[in-house]
């Protein structure tokens, strides 16, 4: 008897006209390597925010013996001479597909001004809006074949602080993220937790109105295409075929087999609680989910409001953070792995600024955007290794010094777009992808 073995298209194909129901389960694991072994198939790219800032010294960047090195003990990680807290250890195992840039120098330390620079690329002043680099590269990143699912799925960002950080810019509102688990987050704001005491996560604003049923929202939407196929057809502006792109695609992902993707009920919670159960681990999952089915780009937020902005109590809060982002983080590469995607999906994990190496009265760390760390991980990233350097203290990068424009080149090499590609704003000013030269010791 011949085993059915699903192609992207059918799989997609059942997707978008909602057949799938509960027998999706069933088709993923052959679908995963269907995907990963597609000719057709671009980079995928995964965003693990930090806001607030992480302490490069007390995660990957630690300096054992000095008086600035804090509590912490280092590990030795898979990698030769390659060294992590003690609070991640599992990430510690899979050194040898991480890259460290432990050299990365910037002038923003103010949250709201370090988030643009960081997200975008280019400090915030001027007349151009310019896009999220995630916007940028979901963008870049479209699969070939039509899917209802959107290309950029951002859980739990923190857009209080800096909104224009996550938007799309001069690419327009079709570019923007598809928002996850934003009602969850307040200032002191817990996630809502489900009976197995896993946060919860919802896909906002894309649930049927009450009293309306799948059959009747078929009906409406069957009704507005032919309304809007007439008013088209008549020679309408282009801001309005954008937003008739943007309303049928949002409409699109309120059917059932699409609101599916986003449902982690459907994972085993022996597989939930791995990742751990907040909302960071839940997005890591929901983010395996996501690259299984073909998104370009995820991003998954971790610190809730500014969780990393550790001025008191540095090392507790740092502690709680790290095991946190230990468990998804390492849960997430593994499974990546175990389903042939993580050679060709690129993780970046990365925050707004570093800390201050010398610690203060409130043993707390404070902003310092001089000398700090980012990491990569996964396809098109040699990984095992350290990239720069900083001084015995901290203080300073003495190899190697990298600038944000060089980060996100790296991240857009590595996963197939050239930096140097352009858009254009509606002046027609031509704005590349990423400003400054990808870093060719870490790439593979």
């Amino acid at each position: 008897m011949n085993t059915f073995m699903p192609t992207r298209r059918d799989m997609l194909a059942q997707l978008g006209f909602g057949m799938l129901g509960t027998t999706c389960a069933r088709w993923l694991p052959a679908f995963a390597a269907n995907v990963a072994a597609s000719p057709l198939r671009k980079g995928q790219c995964i965003l693990l925010w930090m806001s607030g800032g992480p302490s490069q010294m007390d995660t990957f960047d630690m300096k054992p013996g000095h008086a600035n090195g804090g509590e912490f003990k280092e590990v030795q990680t898979k990698a030769p001479g390659l060294r992590f807290s003690e609070h991640m250890p599992k990430l510690a195992a899979l050194a040898d597909k991480l890259a460290v840039v432990r050299s990365l120098s910037t002038k923003e330390g103010d949250h709201e001004r370090g988030t643009h620079l960081v997200r975008t690329g280019h400090p915030p002043q001027g007349e151009v809006a310019y896009p999220s680099i995630a916007c940028t590269l979901s963008k870049e990143l479209e699969m070939h074949a039509a899917t209802l699912l959107p290309s950029y799925v951002s859980v739990a960002p923190v857009l209080q602080i800096s909104p224009t950080s996550f938007g799309p810019g001069f690419l327009g509102p079709r570019y923007a993220p598809a928002i996850v688990g934003q009602q969850a987050l307040g200032p002191q704001a817990q996630p809502p937790r489900n009976n197995g005491g896993f946060a919860e996560l919802k896909l906002d604003d894309l649930e049927l109105s009450p009293g309306v049923s799948e059959l009747q929202a078929s009906r409406r939407m069957k009704l507005w295409t032919a309304m809007e196929k007439k008013y088209l057809t008549a020679g309408a502006q282009p801001s309005f075929e954008a937003h008739n792109a943007l309303y049928r695609k949002a409409a699109g992902m309120m059917r059932p087999a699409v609101r599916s993707a986003f449902d982690l009920t459907e994972e085993k919670d022996d597989v939930r609680k791995k990742y751990g159960p907040g909302l960071f681990g839940q997005g890591c999952l929901l983010a395996r989910r996501l690259i299984e089915r073909g998104v370009p780009f995820v991003e998954v937020a971790l610190g809730g409001g500014l969780g990393w902005d550790t001025h008191v109590d540095n090392f507790r809060g740092v502690k709680r953070l790290s095991e946190e982002l230990d468990a998804g983080w390492a849960s997430l590469m593994m499974e990546l792995d175990e389903r042939g995607l993580l050679e060709s999906t690129t993780i970046l994990w990365v925050g707004e600024f570093g800390r201050t190496p010398q610690i203060n009265q409130n043993t707390g760390r404070d902003h310092f955007p001089a000398a700090w760390t980012c990491v990569f991980g996964g396809g098109g990233i040699a990984g095992g290794q350290a990239y720069g350097r900083t001084s015995a203290d901290g203080m300073a990068v003495e190899e190697n010094q990298v600038a944000i424009g060089d980060v996100l080149s790296t991240l857009s090499t590595a996963l197939g777009v050239p930096p140097t590609r352009e858009n254009n704003t509606s002046s027609g000013r031509p704005i590349k992808v990423a400003e400054g030269a990808p870093i060719s010791a870490i790439l593979s």
